[in-house]
């Protein structure tokens, strides 16, 4: 096919030497290539030949094809409309099935809907979104509409207490609320669907009346409606998330590096908007709702009520508190592997996170009481069969901490054989425990509701064997 350039010059050349076959020879190229030439350029046509209409054997299901399209929003595949095809005539081959196919919905993706730039007003919109990292770790992202204010949290479920706890949270940071938050359609903050409107959950509607802002949803399947937090998910996996190699699946070291995160690029430039978004955020929140007077603690956890030994029981492990909250309830959650006592919303102390059946016993906490070494040791001596070393049985006539220090290694190690002796002695008389001897010896010493808990011997006696 001959460009404009050479069309040009094959018309130059028939006008200077008056003959098709010259001019063909000077071009290199046919005199009936030069006689078409010239004939398109004096009825005014175009340069180059308009080519010739084809047809395809894929043109008489068209209307049924872009109709399918259309009814399944681009979501219907070439497969599964080549019975379609066939039972309307069809007979060609699925491979130019598949291309018209793909090229309907290519064009049907183009016209499906017309898409606005979304402008954001100040203090109107919170657009929040949650997104599955690993199992045990997901990411909670909220971001400002207007300031670009970027908010990023880790946590190991989606439910509704925790999506509630993070938003408050946010709130927090923000010093302020806005009039709208936007989500998409959450199960765990709908209570359904009726005509295409999400009912959001009674919980859900009374925490933002409390707040005083709007609970508002997308459509169905449509994240291009909450596009700013999308595209900052992604932003937190690839900058975040990943260069972390998935914090290990921490929830912890996710959240404290997530805090660190967020001071970094809402510290930054903002591609899009050209400013920092912390500074954008001190304009914006002059225009946000204040936030309630009244608002639960983020730390508010579930109930415990401290016994008379000063402990809280809390997956299976005890934790330790003051002699003045005895009798009291008090609030324990988990926070970075940490447990949180709390009071009314005020922190009393906190302790390392234990395994179940552990615990953890802090010595300010008793005041003036004897530890709890020295009354194990008190339960032996009563027992009547380990006769202590001189020093440990002063100890024990002492009703305060004072000479705790003195149990040393030696003296230690001194108690260790009466030990043994006395479980010696239990298997030849034939008793299955060590337990079963110290109950024998301590029922004229103590009441059954006081006796002290002696553990069991693992090993099995001679008469068990």
């Amino acid at each position: 096919m001959k460009t404009t350039r050479e069309h040009l010059n094959i018309i130059d050349a028939f006008h200077q030497l008056g003959s098709y076959r010259a001019a063909a020879q000077a071009c290199g190229t046919t005199d009936k290539t030069v006689k078409r030439a010239v004939e398109r350029h004096q009825a005014g046509g175009p340069w180059v030949r308009r080519p010739r209409p084809l047809t395809k054997n894929t043109d008489a299901v068209l209307a049924v094809i872009a109709k399918k399209v259309e009814a399944t929003d681009g979501r219907i595949s070439a497969k599964r409309l080549v019975p379609v095809a066939r039972a309307a005539g069809y007979s060609g081959s699925a491979r130019n099935l598949r291309r018209a196919v793909a090229k309907m919905k290519s064009d049907w993706r183009q016209k499906r809907r017309l898409y606005r730039p979304w402008v954001a007003t100040p203090g109107q919109h919170l657009v929040i979104d949650w997104t599955k990292i690993t199992a045990g770790l997901h990411m909670f992202c909220a971001v400002l509409a207007w300031s670009r204010y970027r908010f990023v949290r880790f946590a190991n479920n989606e439910t509704r207490e925790t999506t509630l706890g993070l938003l408050a949270e946010c709130f927090e940071e923000l010093g302020a609320m806005t009039a709208v938050v936007l989500s998409d359609r959450m199960a765990c903050l709908k209570n359904g669907i009726v005509a295409n409107v999400v009912v959001p959950h009674p919980e859900y509607v009374r925490f933002a009346a409390h707040y005083g802002f709007r609970p508002d949803f997308c459509e169905g399947g449509d994240p291009e409606s909450k596009g700013v937090v999308e595209n900052l998910v992604g932003y937190a996996q690839r900058d975040l998330v990943v260069p972390a190699g998935n914090f290990g699946g921490n929830v912890a070291e996710g959240n404290r590096q997530a805090k660190l995160w967020g001071i970094e690029v809402n510290a930054r430039l903002h591609s899009e908007t050209q400013a920092v978004p912390a500074q954008r955020l001190e304009q914006e929140r002059q225009l946000m709702r204040p936030l309630p007077s009244l608002r639960p603690a983020l730390c508010r956890g579930e109930l415990r009520k401290v016994n008379k030994t000063q402990t809280i029981r809390f997956g299976s492990a005890r934790y330790s508190l003051p002699t003045e909250w005895v009798g009291k309830m008090v609030d324990v959650s988990v926070v970075d592997h940490e447990v949180v006592l709390a009071y009314d919303g005020r922190q009393i102390d906190c302790h390392p996170l234990m395994a179940p059946g552990e615990v953890s016993i802090k010595d300010e906490h008793y005041k003036g009481k004897p530890h709890q070494g020295l009354s194990a040791l008190r339960h032996v001596q009563i027992i009547g069969t380990i006769r202590l070393p001189s020093g440990i049985s002063r100890l024990l006539e002492r009703d305060r901490l004072d000479g705790v220090e003195d149990l040393s290694d030696q003296l230690l190690a001194e108690v260790v054989p009466a030990i043994e002796t006395h479980r010696t002695h239990a298997a030849c008389l034939g008793m299955d425990s060590w337990q079963q001897l110290a109950d024998n010896r301590l029922g004229h010493v103590w009441p059954s509701q006081a006796r002290p808990a002696i553990k069991d011997d693992p090993t099995p006696s001679k008469r068990s064997r």
